[in-house]
């Protein structure tokens, strides 16, 4: 045996005892490729399973570049021979962290019962997405978009729905806007439905989002309040809330044909006359279902009008709210139900003589 294979199996020897790798591979890669290539061999040949150790370290070294062949050589040698090198364990899985809700908005509530909602997920790893919503109070969830979003693009699509937006948009806490997701996905279990198939990749994270369903606090029913209603219904936000037009039709005509009448009637019978058709109306479209929708819309938008600093609305609705709730007070004569009665049976007039559509007026979801 040469001096240089000598001193290459003596290096190896050296390494199975717990001398530094560095020293070895040193002397390895100071002899020629042969000389290394035979003393790697007959190391794997003289000590079997335990020499696997020193050399798949050789062979994954980088500082062993000149003997690396050699190294692997002599392993595959030995995995002929029915002795491997155990797997490199596997690296630990980072588990992905759920989505969790860290920004939110609502819209306001348009006569339909529908409002836009947007959620923005933090899903870990830097990577954001946005949920966005149309909900409705009478059928659930009624359209589901969005995906990933960088910050950027999330600044230039709130610039964008800001300026276009016709209802007020705000932002508000996750729990809030969660909690009207909830809501409408509540709805579709009583009715027996299921939101649009889109929702499904959003199902999990809604589940597991926190919510804050904590009821707004009730306002008295103040008197003076309650008769400011058209200030209230005078507001943009609220132009489109009224009794669908469809369903006073016949009252509607029946008013206009009263209106038209050649009879002699004082002021005050056809004061009483339409009065009567009024309460009658507000008896039948405002159930005990129809006050709570109503008076939920109204407590919403209570508290847009509070984001968005207009406490006097704001005050009209809460205290509306309050009054169609308390089922003590017939909805007859009630400010709201009648202003929103009269602006259907308007609407109604205007579709019958052809200067409005149908459909445009419609309430329908």
């Amino acid at each position: 045996m040469t001096e240089a294979a000598t001193a290459c199996r003596a290096a190896l020897e050296a390494a199975l005892a717990g001398a530094p790798l560095a020293a070895t591979i040193s002397t390895l890669s100071g002899a020629s490729e042969a000389v290394a290539d035979a003393a790697l061999r007959d190391f794997a040949h003289a000590h079997g399973a335990a020499a696997l150790p020193v050399i798949a370290a050789i062979a994954e070294d980088p500082r062993a570049r000149g003997v690396r062949r050699a190294a692997r050589r002599a392993l595959y040698r030995l995995s002929q021979k029915g002795v491997a090198a155990a797997p490199p364990p596997r690296r630990p899985v980072v588990a992905r962290r759920e989505e969790q809700p860290v920004r939110a908005w609502l819209s306001g509530i348009d006569g339909t019962g529908s409002r836009a909602v947007w959620i923005l997920f933090d899903g870990g790893f830097g990577g954001t997405s946005l949920c966005s919503l149309i909900l409705n109070d009478v059928v659930g969830v009624l359209e589901v978009a969005g995906g990933e979003i960088t910050r950027k693009r999330l600044d230039t699509e709130l610039a964008a729905l800001r300026a276009n937006q016709k209802l007020p948009w705000i932002e508000v806490g996750p729990p809030r806007a969660v909690a009207a997701v909830h809501a409408a996905l509540a709805l579709h279990r009583r009715l027996g439905t299921t939101p649009p198939a889109a929702f499904a990749r959003w199902q999990t994270a809604f589940d597991q989002a926190p919510a804050d369903a904590t009821p707004p606090p009730s306002t008295p029913a103040d008197p003076t309040l309650l008769e400011r209603v058209a200030e209230l219904l005078g507001l943009p936000e609220v132009a489109s809330w009224f009794v669908d037009p469809e369903s006073v039709q016949s009252e509607s005509l029946e008013l206009a044909q009263a209106r038209e009448s050649r009879l002699v009637v004082s002021d005050q019978i056809k004061a009483e006359r339409e009065a009567a058709v009024i309460d009658g109306i507000v008896e039948r479209e405002f159930t005990h279902d129809v006050r709570e929708r109503w008076a939920r819309r109204l407590d919403e938008m209570a508290f847009v009008f509070s984001a968005t600093d207009r406490p006097e609305p704001a005050a009209i609705a809460a205290a509306s709210a309050t009054a169609l709730r308390d089922t003590s007070r017939s909805v007859r004569g009630q400010p709201f139900a009648v202003a929103l009665a009269r602006r259907g049976i308007e609407l109604a007039g205007e579709v019958a003589a052809g200067r409005l559509s149908a459909t445009d007026v419609s309430r329908r979801p």
